[in-house]
């Protein structure tokens, strides 16, 4: 029997992880399967499985990738991954180290939406009883861009219907990673200074990437805890932001929101003269009335004819 060179476990691993990690068809691969073995790792990698109804996979995600993945990854949920096909040499296995992760049919963002709602409507944010906004707001706190069209809106909505009302703009970012913590910092700035009637959230339409940072958890739970009456304006009358269902008032436009947040000067004006001249009319016809039961009074023979209390008196003794 002629002598043979015996392999390792760990020459053989090594060798077959080479070869896979050499494929230039696994160093990228899009894989579409059924989320299996999930067991949520908080602030941690995650560890699961793909399937379908004849095979199984092993995948990790690494904690970097999974932290920009929009949605909540559910057992059993269909999903799209991009990622490397690689050998782990500890056991033999081989696995899928995935990058990016989306829903299967419904976008992520999408996802994420209906997730984050359907949470927050189980805890209550959406069905409390809202604020009332102020029917003569003294000061008004803006939360917007500085350089796009919302500010000039309200500014001149609100000069144009009731320019006496003070109005402090609050510039924030209303897009991009950055944003949502923007104006969470903003509503929290607003809420130290303490002296602001009503405060208004607004930024134009855009698509659902756009508009997503008050779509955010964090500017969600900062409207809902802010103790001032919150409008919200964000986008066009067609969409509907996590932000403005948490709201105390929604707006479809920041026209709208600032038609909302105070009344027309010239309006209220007119009301009070009315009820000026209603009120002196009715304090005159109270007089009339007192006068002429005076008058009654005065010419009853108790006045006229005084000494007529005692004649019953005087004819019995």
């Amino acid at each position: 029997m002629s002598e043979k060179a015996y392999l390792t476990v760990s020459s053989l691993t090594k060798y077959l992880k080479r070869k896979f990690d050499a494929d230039p068809y696994l160093g990228k691969v899009y894989l579409t399967g059924e989320i299996s073995n999930y067991r949520p790792r908080p602030n941690a990698h995650q560890y699961f499985s793909l399937k379908d109804e004849h095979a199984k996979i092993n995948a990790i995600m690494f904690r970097s990738a999974f932290d920009k993945v929009k949605f909540k990854p559910e057992e059993g949920m269909k999903v799209l991954v991009v990622g490397r096909i690689s050998l782990y040499e500890a056991n033999g296995g081989y696995q899928i180290y995935i990058e990016r992760m989306e829903p299967d049919g419904v976008g992520a963002l999408y996802q994420a939406y209906e997730q984050l709602k359907k949470k927050l409507a189980q805890e209550g944010l959406f069905g409390v009883e809202k604020k009332f906004l102020p029917r003569f707001p003294r000061k008004i706190a803006v939360i917007t861009s500085p350089s796009g069209a919302v500010i000039k809106d309200i500014m001149t909505t609100i000069r144009r219907r009731y320019p006496i009302a003070q109005i402090v703009l609050f510039p924030a970012l209303v897009q991009g990673e950055s944003a949502a913590a923007d104006i969470v910092a903003r509503i929290q700035q607003v809420e130290e200074i303490g002296n602001f009637d009503t405060l208004i959230i607004g930024r134009g339409g855009g698509s659902i990437e756009d508009l997503w940072p008050f779509n955010e958890e964090v500017v969600a739970r900062a409207i809902f805890e802010c103790q001032i009456p919150v409008i919200s304006s964000v986008g066009h009358e067609t969409d509907t932001t996590i932000a403005d269902l948490v709201a105390d008032v929604r707006a479809a436009t920041p026209t709208a929101a600032a038609e909302l947040a105070v009344p027309v000067l010239s309006d209220e004006i007119l009301k009070i003269q009315q009820l000026r001249i209603r009120l002196l009319q009715n304090l005159q016809s109270r007089i009339k009335l007192k006068q002429q039961l005076v008058n009654k009074l005065i010419s009853s023979y108790v006045f006229q004819q005084p000494g007529r209390l005692y004649e019953g008196y005087l004819q019995k003794n």
